[in-house]
């Protein structure tokens, strides 16, 4: 096969319409990839700028935004720096522009790294703005800070913290909770029970970097959800970390050499 040829054969996956959907996606050219050993997700170019393209930075991360088009709940697990949050929000966006679901919604528990902040001033999406900084950046870099400002102001992309999720449905929307790890049982429980029809779900969280004291959430959903039909759980490992070198090897040093041992996780 030409280096063209291969070229063409990444462009253009969509989700499979048949009986193995959950395994595998269908490029438009009729190549089929498995999920397992898909290497690169290239979505098609933005509307905003044509030379502009969504590229997995590693096996690894082709294989879970692989995951996202093709499961309606999708978990991606994994240490700081593989790129969890920006790929769920980059196939948001491709969601979004390609019109097949109405809405974006952005959630995380409002949990303070190490410190309290205290009272912050202000209406709520004033007070939650710190919490959703990272997500409103992605946005930007994706879609332009005036389509962002605009969906935001229609309420087609939403940023809303977990604990007001409780009585609502996910329908037509795209949905991303980030640091889980951060959820209780129960908060986790709630937000898993809201999904609706014609919605994708990505749950994010590092199983090793909790602040809460008590277990997380986020182990107990992964126990009880593994091999669920219509779940994926995709665990990123040191390795994978593409924010830089010395961050890696930082990771590494904290996660008490598991990382060279080919498994980041100890739950």
């Amino acid at each position: 096969m030409s280096k063209q040829s291969r070229s063409k054969s990444r462009i253009g996956a969509t989700r499979k319409s048949n009986s193995r959907a959950d395994q595998e996606i269908l490029t438009t050219d009729g190549v089929v990839i498995d999920i397992n050993t898909f290497t690169l997700h290239t979505p098609r170019k933005s509307s905003r700028n044509n030379s502009r393209r969504i590229e997995a930075k590693n096996r690894s991360q082709g294989q879970y935004m692989a995951a996202i088009s093709s499961y309606p709940l999708t978990f991606g697990l994994g240490p700081a720096g593989t790129g969890k949050t920006y790929c769920a929000t980059a196939m948001a966006v491709e969601a979004f522009e390609r019109r097949e679901i109405e809405r974006i919604v952005f959630t995380r528990p409002a949990i303070e790294s190490g410190e309290a902040l205290g009272f912050l001033p202000g209406k709520v999406q004033e007070k939650i703005e710190p919490w959703f900084a990272t997500f409103r950046g992605y946005l930007s870099d994706l879609l332009g800070k005036g389509v962002v400002d605009c969906a935001l102001k229609n309420e087609r992309i939403v940023f809303e913290p977990l604990a007001y999720m409780r009585g609502k449905t996910f329908d037509d929307a795209f949905v991303i909770l980030d640091e889980a790890q951060n959820c209780t049982r129960l908060q986790l429980k709630m937000f898993l029970t809201r999904i609706g029809e014609r919605s994708r779900v990505v749950v994010n969280g590092d199983l090793n970097q909790s602040d809460i004291a008590r277990d997380s959430g986020l182990v107990d959903a992964v126990d009880r959800l593994r091999g669920l039909r219509h779940v994926h759980i995709h665990e990123f490992g040191c390795g994978d970390i593409v924010r830089s070198d010395l961050v890696r090897a930082i990771i590494e040093r904290y996660a008490d050499n598991t990382c060279s041992e080919g498994s980041y996780f100890t739950y």
